[in-house]
């Protein structure tokens, strides 16, 4: 009894170390639209109107960004509650893994569609300085 009990104790912590190993270097943080959005208010010089309007494309942003974050809290708590239940790379731990590649994607797309959004806002001049810091923010490393 006492070894299983210890076996268990081990895998259990075992299964949460991978989950968040893989957290750490499966998912890297992404640029935030927030980061993105203070260097457009930084180094582009924007009108009070542009300013306006990026200021309530982020309010917007922010719930969009704060649902799909809290989405995918909610599949990697399950793919850890897949990995403490199977122990291996099972089917409930594959339809997890899953379910967190999906959420990642929905809020890369949303964060590229407000992104995109942003620049509509910008004059062409300004514009080719915003395509400079995505590009910039997109290729950093060093995080």
């Amino acid at each position: 009894m006492r070894r299983n009990l210890l076996t268990l104790a081990i895998a259990f912590v075992a299964a949460l170390a991978g989950v968040a190993i893989g957290c750490r270097v499966l998912m890297p943080r992404e640029p935030q639209a927030s980061d993105l959005h203070a260097l457009v208010h930084h180094d582009i010089r924007l009108d009070p109107a542009q300013a306006a309007a990026l200021d309530r494309l982020e309010a917007q942003f922010a719930t969009t960004r704060a649902t799909l974050e809290a989405r995918l809290r909610g599949d990697n708590a399950r793919l850890a509650a897949a990995i403490e239940a199977e122990h291996r790379d099972g089917p409930r731990v594959t339809r997890a893994i899953d379910a967190v590649h999906h959420s990642m994607g929905e809020l890369q797309k949303a964060t590229l569609a407000h992104v995109f959004a942003m620049r509509a806002q910008l004059r062409p001049d300004q514009a080719a300085t915003f395509d400079r810091l995505v590009v910039a923010k997109l290729t950093e490393s060093g995080r």
